[in-house]
């Protein structure tokens, strides 16, 4: 008889599944209805520009390859450090000397490609707000900050290569992750401000809203700051950054100017849910096991490649070989995308479903996701969604957003209303667009149905 109490249960499961309330509205129908808001024009150039970032990343690491391996095979490397031994002499300055020397010849020679990527491209689909001159501006003072980081970081490393020779890629990890967390710490409070202005937030109902969701979540912040991405771009974007005591929360105008309350209210709601579930303690944990794993099959390689002294390289702790160290850590960290992606997407699934409580504002992420399509693609195949993408795809949250819409408003949690868009309302993009071409359109009304305070 003991098979009787399984049947059971298998019964009243379906008996409470048939008794349970029924949805107000479809959630597929209705992201399908936000879906189609964008046009297949926007929607073209959207997925047009997302491939071809496929296409970059494969580049960027293809050009760090070779130009790597062409410093090995010219006798460049070796040749440099050669002269530095004979200099500094100091193991830790030849170190710094060659990486000095590493990393400005590969940015010089692979600035058509990040001028192309950074500028050119992003000017032709309408993302960057920048004159040359600017973004020039920019990229110098990112230069200068990345050739002492890079320089400083690469010369521990080295001596730790150095000192723990076979079991150099455990410590090399600690030491590798140790660096990130304090990069995290600082970079809010020291980098940020090189490049934007941080003022704080104008005092009213959505800052202290903000500052509510916030505090009531666990995050101990006094402010809401407010930077100005638009100097550079017109992408919405948000963050509570830094780790340590230098947590703040931060919004850039762009998300105010473009986002109605619950848009700008969910998309905090993200970000504070990245803070409360510990993610850059969890991340650190996750791609440092990540980093070992690359750290320890760096050496197989690095000896097969460089096997009899080739190109002057005694072994791996050699300067001489430095570019060959990166060329090779490159390429395992590129077969290793989707791992790192998978990573990344996993906390960001999290942070989602917690905005969404948080905010109750399923209308404002939907609004906020296809903010975001003007340059994600939004409905990507599971294989490009698996290789490429470390966030959801736009269709997935936004989906998201109206399971958990219909499903709270069945459960009278939600007021009642309905499932897709407001009627009329559309991406402030694809508006703009219209206007332009000067057909008529539809005022941009908020997303926000279900109770917004707009």
């Amino acid at each position: 008889m003991r098979w009787i109490a399984p049947l059971v249960f298998v019964a009243a499961s379906f008996a409470t599944a048939a008794y349970a309330a029924p949805l107000p509205f479809d959630p597929d129908e209705a992201t399908r209805a936000w879906l189609a808001t964008m046009g297949p024009e926007a929607t073209e150039r959207s997925n047009r520009y997302f491939e071809g970032g496929y296409w970059i990343g494969f580049a960027n690491a293809g050009i760090t390859i070779v130009l790597s391996m062409a410093l090995m095979m010219l006798g460049w490397a070796r040749g440099v450090r050669s002269w530095l031994e004979k200099t500094v002499k100091f193991y830790f300055l030849v170190v710094f000397g060659m990486a000095v020397f590493y990393t400005s010849v590969t940015s010089i020679l692979s600035f058509p490609f990040t001028y192309y990527v950074g500028f050119m491209r992003e000017h032709e689909f309408g993302l960057a707000t920048q004159t040359f001159p600017e973004w020039f501006v920019e990229f110098m003072i990112s230069f200068a900050i990345n050739l002492v980081i890079s320089a400083i970081f690469i010369s521990v490393l080295y001596l730790v290569v150095r000192a723990a020779k076979r079991t150099w890629w455990i410590w090399g990890s600690m030491v590798t992750v140790a660096f990130i967390a304090a990069l995290v710490a600082l970079v809010p409070v020291y980098i940020s401000p090189l490049f934007n202005t941080y003022t704080p937030m104008e005092q009213g109902e959505l800052r202290d809203d903000i500052l509510h969701m916030a505090q009531a979540s666990g995050v101990p912040a006094d402010n809401v700051y407010v930077f100005d991405v638009s100097r550079q771009s017109n992408r919405v974007t948000a963050n509570v950054s830094g780790f340590l005591g230098t947590t703040r929360i931060s919004l850039s105008d762009t998300l105010l100017d473009r986002a109605s309350t619950d848009g700008v209210r969910e998309v905090m709601g993200h970000e504070i849910g990245h803070y409360v579930l510990h993610h850059t303690n969890s991340l650190l944990v996750m791609l440092g096991l990540l980093i070992t794993v690359v750290f320890a099959l760096t050496p197989a390689l690095f000896n097969w490649l460089a096997k009899g002294e080739r190109w002057g390289v005694r072994d791996i702790a050699d300067p001489a070989g430095m570019p060959l160290v990166f060329a090779v850590i490159t390429l395992l960290f590129t077969v290793a995308t989707p791992i790192n992606n998978n990573i990344i997407r996993y906390h960001e699934h999290q942070a989602d479903i917690f905005g969404l409580n948080a905010s109750r504002a399923p209308d404002g992420f939907a609004e906020t996701a296809l903010l975001l399509s003007e340059y994600r693609k939004m409905e990507p195949s599971p294989l490009e969604l698996w290789f490429f993408y470390d966030h959801p795809s736009g269709y997935q949250r936004i989906h998201m957003a109206m399971e958990w819409k219909a499903h709270e408003m069945a459960a009278g949690r939600y007021p009642m209303g309905p499932g897709g868009p407001p009627q009329g309302w559309r991406p402030d993009f694809v508006v703009v667009e219209d206007e332009a071409g000067a057909a008529p359109s539809a005022p941009a009304t908020e997303p926000s149905p279900g109770g917004a305070s707009d």
